[in-house]
């Protein structure tokens, strides 16, 4: 009898299934119109209005329980199944870059902002939107299979995923401290990440760690004015700040045991003086530190504080360092992983499709929800067929462009998910 019991509920968990991937490509043409709709009217961290109106509203036609201004500008869905069970959550993130596009797509944003007091365009240069797009697609699905779902699943939307202006705090960070995990409370969560450098219609994921932790370092170098004429008269922060930039090279390449995890330290601002002619009395300069484990984490920051200091001092000038823990690494729950692992080869047409990887130094504040719940986070291929991973444009560039024909896979990806791991929980 516990046979004949195994087997109807396989046979009903396979129809489901088959109902969802048959869904999921009729849902392909609305996707992509999204996607395109969100790629055209960018908006920044925190500053996702008119993003999240056309999310709740799509969330509120489904009939889901809809939950907005949550972190700021996030919002939340919440679907009830025909059936009792669990609740498992689906996240997306919805901000864009400070970057001026180049890529020429008919849709290609031509918005302008300032950004940290600079002017600058604003861009989806890293597939949130397609990520979006994917995910209220799936809730479309999801919506239409509602009856057979044992259980309950919350879609998450959330902002700032990129990072909030300094002092503004945001992201799945703000989101979690208002509650998005509870009420109803969630079990699991999934998230997915579109990847231009893999080919559509693959999956790739990695268990435990697969994405970096990220810290975000602020180095201020004070030294002494003068005319530019006249650099015996300074104490140069320029100079000083350029020597400290070399010598922070030296942290990973002479000073971390590379042969156990990687690590990264990379300088992305440098800001000083405001006229050719003067040398200014200070310099700010700023970067980001990814690690995997926490030794080498500390010993980074050590490095980092014990370089700039000890380079300044030999200028005659002072810093001031500062370090923040922005993400912990994003760690794929090991057992649920290995449960989910045949829901991924099944949507993408076998076990080839699915790739375990190599660990990735982007970060994700994903991370956070897997703090707090067990999590998995896989990425989704968006490069054409027999595209050429050296000639095309990386994340957070100005010329990102994604193959749509990758969507329809994302959202039966999410969808696939949360049913499975509802009726696993039966």
């Amino acid at each position: 009898m516990l046979a004949n019991l195994a087997t109807s509920a396989a046979a009903q968990n396979a129809a489901l299934n088959a109902r969802i991937a048959k869904l999921s490509v009729a849902e392909e043409a609305k996707v992509i119109a999204w996607r395109r709709d969100f790629h055209q009217n960018p908006e920044l961290g925190n500053e996702e209005k008119r993003t999240a109106g056309i999310i709740a509203a799509h969330l509120k036609s489904l009939g889901l329980e809809v939950q907005t201004g949550v972190g700021r500008t996030g919002v939340v869905g919440i679907l009830r199944g025909g059936k009792p069970g669990p609740v498992v959550a689906l996240r997306a993130d919805m901000d864009a870059l400070p970057v001026t596009e180049t890529s020429g797509v008919p849709f290609a944003s031509t918005a302008k902002t300032t950004y940290l007091g600079q002017p600058v365009g604003v861009m989806h240069a890293c597939g949130h939107d397609a990520h979006m797009a994917m995910l209220m697609g799936a809730a479309e699905v999801l919506s239409q299979v509602k009856k057979d779902l044992p259980g309950t699943v919350k879609f998450i939307f959330q902002p700032a995923e990129e990072g909030s202006l300094p002092g503004v705090e945001g992201g799945a960070k703000l989101m979690i401290k208002e509650g998005v995990l509870e009420n109803p409370k969630v079990e699991a969560i999934f998230g997915l990440h579109i990847n231009a450098q893999t080919e559509v219609g693959n999956l790739s994921f990695r268990p435990g760690g697969e994405m970096a932790a990220s810290d975000r370092f602020t180095i201020k170098v004070i030294g002494k004015g003068s005319h530019g004429a006249r650099p015996w008269s300074s104490v140069d922060p320029v100079v000083t700040a350029a020597q400290i930039i070399v010598g922070l090279q030296t942290i990973v390449s002479r000073q971390v045991n590379l042969t156990d995890d990687a690590a990264v330290v990379t300088v992305g601002t440098l800001k000083g003086g405001v006229r050719y002619n003067v040398i200014p009395a200070d310099v700010e300069l700023s970067g980001t530190i990814r690690t995997f484990n926490k030794k080498a984490q500390e010993q980074i920051w050590a490095a980092i504080r014990r370089t700039a200091t000890g380079i300044a001092e030999s200028a005659g000038a002072t810093v001031e360092v500062d370090i923040v823990n922005y993400v912990p690494v994003t760690f794929n729950d090991l057992p649920l992983t290995a449960k989910m692992l045949p829901t991924l080869q099944n949507v993408a047409g076998g076990a080839a499709n699915v790739k375990e990887v190599k660990v990735n130094t982007w970060a994700e504040d994903f991370s956070l929800y897997q703090e707090k719940v067990p999590g998995v986070f896989v990425f989704v291929g968006g490069m054409r067929k027999g595209g050429d991973v050296a000639t095309t444009a990386d994340h957070h560039t100005a010329g990102f462009t994604l193959d749509e024909s990758g969507f329809t896979l994302g959202v039966k990806t999410l969808a696939t998910l949360a049913a499975d791991y509802l009726s696993m929980k039966k």
